[in-house]
């Protein structure tokens, strides 16, 4: 196989929201099963953004553990964000329906969600 059609993602963690760039192919096979691995072995997240704009193939295997990355999302109470997916997954996600069950958006859109000031703290006068 072509090494640049390979899994590759990239993880980064700021508090409580972790945001993983992918790239490749989310197809069946070793790099998908430790990609996944590696995401449910994450700890303390809240948010977890998938940034899909680069992934080139999707296949079965990738949309099962998608799949499976948002049912343990839900376990965790973790909220689970697909951004910007490719062209190609979008067709499979739209093709099997499930655009309704993953939240879809931009990068741009969850940051803003992410980055939406936090209320002024309260203070109790005696």
């Amino acid at each position: 196989m072509n090494r640049h059609m390979e899994l590759t993602y990239q993880i980064d963690c700021l508090q409580d929201v972790a945001v993983v760039g992918c790239s490749g192919r989310l197809v069946r096979g070793a790099a998908l099963d430790e990609f996944r691995c590696r995401l449910q072995r994450l700890e303390h997240l809240r948010v977890l953004v998938l940034d899909l704009s680069k992934i080139d193939h999707l296949d079965a295997g990738g949309l099962g553990a998608l799949l499976m990355l948002r049912r343990w999302a839900s376990q965790q109470r973790v909220q689970i964000k697909l951004v910007d997916p490719s062209p190609v997954v979008r067709r499979v996600l739209d093709a099997t329906h499930l655009t309704s069950v993953f939240e879809i958006s931009s990068l741009e859109q969850a940051l803003s969600i992410l980055r939406a000031p936090e209320p002024p703290p309260c203070y109790a006068v005696a």
